[in-house]
């Protein structure tokens, strides 16, 4: 059979996705013929185009009134036309020439999202050279180019597509609606032009590649409806291709699933790693079966959804799985964009990395916050770093790239010190980043190791930054333990992103004050460099979701409908409102992470009167011994 993967509109389009490369050479390894697709990537070069940027315009005079990103556009239009190519073979590593002349001078549309560029000390709008710093020229262009492309993104959203987004598209549909009802509208309301781009990449795919089969994996929200977009598009033109739905965002948010108008558009959804399932419907569907529905996959039966037996987890081990293939990708053609100007949120947007999975599941999976139960955290699989450094290899060899983001749960101390020992053993130079926990086996020398190998960032946990909400969500170490991590890597030039989280069960307006105040300690110490607060939610696949009696939080019954059903809504039994703790929270963080603010009272950032901290002014110092 004739498969084809597909990655549906919109991902960051940094770099792959890692899931079609890793299913296209595990399905082939099986004997089947299977291509691969990025059609989030051909949606955005087609709509980031001289032609995509005059279809934006004729929308646009289509109307009576603008917005200012839209009359801005169109006063601009033809910088914008000059300047789209050019920008574009930039931001893709292919062309740095006209580097200089965006920096030196206005060859750029200066549209909104370059009020940033507002000097703080004379107020005036002009050169970043306040907040360059040390940046060279290709870097400032590389920057200065993200703006521009920003502002498209805003006309688009403002005039045009509400749901567009240049890393997420209709993402408000999709974040766990119980009913299938928005989605199932959006589908039936008329096609906007990001619509019709989404249909016309289809369409191309389907006469390039003639698939019997295609599968899309969903790995977030924001990926959803392009998606069942795209499947909709091949309902009408090839009604006899089957398609099949799964990936991350399925596996988590659709394992209940009661929603037969789903399968109008999609045959099969598969959950949790896939393989196994895949293999069995390739094999089915040549075979013209009409048998029970395979394993751990949905379809649809005189009109009612049926669900197979057993679970889709392959029963090969991690170990034994190939090393992802990336033909039919055009690496060349992906575009790195510069969210802001802080280094750590500059490395993972601005450059193309290799995505690869060292191991399956998380060697921890005790937090009592995480989805645990479910397959791709619960199942801990690791490869031999022997095994992880062949991959690596072949990688390097495949795509010509030696950068490397693990996107492992967590790797486990004893795995990155084996990874490292391979990769200084054969002597390979690659640089790589990747998911960490803050524990005590991470020590100095440890970190040490890690940055000559290649290590060059670290993302972890660090949650609420307080030891008895740690406590409650078994973490597994204290503020002080994951302090002294996060050291060990500052220290080896190993720069630190944490993820936080507030509005935990019985977290108080206290406990939320002290955690951003220690927070501001690591950044003004310099032991972390980026971060980002995530707002709490209480999830089916959780312990806290399971017991919720355990963690003071009363679950409310989730709403009716046979579509996503994970997040619970509950009721937090303190009656914070952590809503308006959170809007200080992330103003806070912003600044923090630009190096503004860091002599400033916590108190200052937050709306209402919050109490003052109660932990010292040199509580990190301690932690580290200072």
């Amino acid at each position: 059979m004739n498969v084809l993967l597909i990655t549906p509109p919109l991902l960051q389009c940094n770099a792959p996705y890692s899931a079609t490369p890793l299913l296209t050479a595990r399905l082939r390894e099986q004997g089947h013929d299977v291509a691969q697709a990025d059609a989030s990537l051909d949606a955005i070069l087609r709509l980031l185009s001289l032609e995509g940027l005059e279809r934006i315009r004729r929308e646009l005079n289509l109307k009576e009134k603008h917005g200012a990103s839209g009359l801005h556009f169109l006063d601009a239009f033809d910088y914008y036309a000059a300047a789209i190519e050019p920008v574009i073979a930039l931001l893709q590593g292919r062309d740095f020439s006209i580097a200089h002349r965006i920096v030196a001078n206005d060859f750029l549309p200066r549209g909104p999202r370059f009020d940033i560029m507002i000097d703080q000390e004379t107020d005036e709008r002009g050169s970043l050279g306040w907040a360059f710093g040390e940046m060279g020229v290709n870097d400032q262009a590389h920057f200065l180019a993200s703006l521009m492309i920003d502002d498209l993104v805003q006309v688009v959203r403002e005039e045009i597509d509400p749901d567009f987004g240049f890393s997420r598209y209709g993402e408000q549909l999709s974040v766990a609606p119980p009913s299938f009802d928005p989605v199932a509208q959006r589908l039936a309301a008329e096609p906007t032009l990001i619509d019709r781009v989404i249909d016309e990449v289809t369409e191309d795919l389907l006469a390039r590649h003639s698939p019997q089969i295609v599968g899309f994996t969903v790995p977030f929200p924001g990926t959803l409806y392009g998606a069942l977009r795209m499947a909709a598009v091949i309902r009408r033109a090839s009604p006899s291709t089957t398609t099949i739905l799964g990936g991350g965002y399925i596996s988590t948010e659709l394992r209940d699933l009661n929603e037969p108008r789903l399968f109008d558009l999609i045959d099969y959804v598969c959950l949790d790693e896939g393989v196994r399932a895949l293999d069995a419907i390739i094999r089915r569907t040549a075979d013209a079966t009409d048998g029970p529905a395979p394993p751990a996959t949905f379809m649809r039966r005189k009109g009612k959804v049926v669900r197979g037996p057993g679970d889709g987890v392959s029963p090969v081990s991690h170990a034994r799985m190939p090393a992802p293939v990336y033909d039919g990708l055009q690496l060349d053609r992906y575009v790195s964009v510069t969210e802001m100007l802080n280094p750590m949120h500059a490395l993972w947007s601005g450059c193309r990395w290799n995505r690869l999975m060292l191991v399956h599941g998380c060697y921890w999976h005790r937090c009592r916050f995480c989805d645990t139960g479910l397959d791709y955290i619960r199942r801990y699989d690791p490869a031999e770093s022997s095994r992880q450094v062949d991959w690596i290899e072949e990688i390097v060899t495949k795509t010509g790239r030696r950068g490397f983001h693990f996107v492992d749960e967590a790797l486990a101390p004893s795995v990155l010190r084996g990874l490292a020992e391979e990769l200084l053993r054969r002597k390979l130079v690659i640089a790589w980043w990747g998911n960490v926990r803050f524990e005590k086996g991470i020590t100095l020398e440890l970190a040490e190791l890690l940055s000559c190998s290649g290590c060059i960032a670290v993302t972890g946990g660090l949650e609420a930054p307080d030891d008895r909400l740690l406590a409650m969500m078994n973490k597994g170490y204290t503020v002080a333990q994951a302090t002294r991590a996060c050291a060990a890597f500052a220290s080896n030039g190993i720069m630190v992103h944490a993820y936080l989280m507030y509005g935990l069960p019985t977290q108080t307006v206290q406990e939320t004050v002290d955690g951003l105040e220690l927070v501001r300690q690591l950044f003004e110490a310099g032991l972390i460099h980026s971060a980002f607060w995530h707002r709490f939610a209480a999830t089916v696949h959780s312990d806290i979701g399971k017991k919720p009696s355990n963690y003071g939080v009363e679950l409310l019954p989730r709403p009716e409908g046979g579509f996503a059903r994970n997040s619970i809504p509950f009721v937090d039994t303190t009656g914070v409102d952590h809503e308006s703790l959170g809007r200080g929270l992330r103003k806070a963080l912003y600044n923090y992470m630009h190096g503004v603010g860091l002599d400033q009272d916590t108190r200052s950032w937050f709306d209402a009167q919050v109490p003052p901290p109660s932990v010292r002014s040199d509580e990190i110092e301690g932690f580290i011994g200072v």
